[in-house]
């Protein structure tokens, strides 16, 4: 459980606001396991995007991982010897139901429970590693930067708790301190549901000029039923209107086509589970001069790479959808990897000194950096 804790602050609108000592410590919930994550939550004025500073270190030496609000990854096993310390700076979205103008987004039962952290009016901060530790943090009101929404579905969204975790969550560690994320995927949505549900309305209302939109459905649109739905019909023109409603704020669409299911041949290949959905992607990107990263075609050689037996680090457990923390990092790199290799506006806000990626040759499991959360009794996520 989240501290939730409200302290008497200047409104964080033309300066920025420090905490340190008993004023940070009055909003921290240290860790009832060692080593386990110690939460800060920071009250915010509004929804938008913060620009987070944070001094890591202590009395004793550390290593400290970040992520912020639902576990999206922010900054990367941070070093600090004893006395020593270490500022990083970074952007933070944080979001409400409420859709300017009127309305809400119709909210799932976990995204009023497990996940509301993703939806509330505070800035969560999580410290994990070993002995993390963190000596002040600094926020302030960042209207002056872009930001990357993400419409998507389970294998996208924040999930809240291990073994779960999506690519969406990981893209934050990979893209410079100049650019936010507003990840506004949900489990078990399709596009037809991400419309029925107000949340492309949301974003639509949140998105500006300059601004980018990272598109990927397909797991459960495959699913529905009706006379005259499926991918070259009612998702591909779903997905059109996504396209042009973006465009038509200004922001840069990008879609991406969906990952594939942990599905292997008895050659150690893996097969199609997506019907034509990946190719109603591709359509849609050429018809519509819209950029496409195919996630599709690059997790089927980094599955093949780790291969049958191995295949399942990967994954959650023996979920063959949802992805652990090492699997959607890798994935995440599969996107980053692209929107390099297509030259897209996007990659110039890619980290500097990131390695080229392969996924054919993805990261050795043994060399992942990023700590897991305790283990929780998780519920599987909505969505298959």
């Amino acid at each position: 459980m989240v501290a939730r804790y409200l302290l008497a602050f200047v409104p964080l609108v033309a300066a920025a606001t420090t905490y340190r000592g008993d004023a940070l410590k009055a909003l921290t919930e240290p860790s009832t396991v060692p080593d386990g994550p110690v939460y800060v939550s920071l009250p915010t004025p509004q929804e938008g995007n913060y620009r987070v500073t944070v001094t890591l270190g202590g009395e004793r030496e550390s290593t400290t991982t970040v992520k912020a609000e639902l576990r999206r990854l922010m900054v990367e096993a941070v070093h600090t010897a004893a006395g020593k310390f270490e500022t990083r700076t970074f952007l933070v979205n944080v979001r409400t139901p409420q859709i300017p103008g009127g309305g809400e987004v119709r909210l799932k039962p976990r995204e009023k429970a497990g996940e509301a952290r993703a939806w509330d009016d505070k800035l969560t901060l999580e410290f994990i590693g070993t002995n993390p530790s963190v000596s002040a943090i600094e926020i302030e009101k960042a209207d002056d930067v872009p930001t990357v929404f993400i419409a998507g579905d389970s294998t996208s969204t924040d999930q809240p708790t291990e073994p779960f975790n999506s690519w969406g969550q990981m893209l934050t560690r990979f893209l410079r301190p100049s650019i936010a994320v507003a990840n506004h995927g949900e489990s078990g949505e399709s596009l037809k549901g991400f419309l029925g549900e107000g949340r492309w309305n949301k974003l639509l209302r949140m998105l500006r000029a300059g601004d980018y939109v990272l598109i990927q459905m397909g797991h459960n649109d495959q699913k529905e039923k009706g006379e005259g739905v499926g991918a070259m019909t009612t998702y591909k023109a779903d997905l059109k209107r996504f396209v042009a409603d973006a465009r038509a704020k200004g922001a840069t669409p990008i879609i991406v086509t969906p990952m594939n299911r942990l599905t292997f041949n008895d050659a150690g290949k893996i097969t199609n589970s997506l019907g034509d959905y990946p190719e109603a992607v591709r359509t849609v990107g050429r018809e519509d001069e819209v950029p496409v990263v195919d996630l599709n075609a690059m997790s089927a050689p980094l599955y093949e790479a780790l291969g049958p037996t191995d295949a399942h680090l990967l994954f959650a457990g023996k979920d063959t959808t949802h992805h652990s923390d090492y699997g959607s990092y890798q994935l995440a790199k599969c996107i980053v990897e692209s929107i390099r290799q297509q030259a897209l506006p996007l990659a110039k806000f890619v980290v500097d000194g990131l390695p080229r990626y392969d996924p054919a040759h993805p990261d050795k499991m043994a060399d992942f950096p990023v700590p897991a959360e305790p283990p929780a009794n998780a519920a599987k996520p909505y969505g298959n």
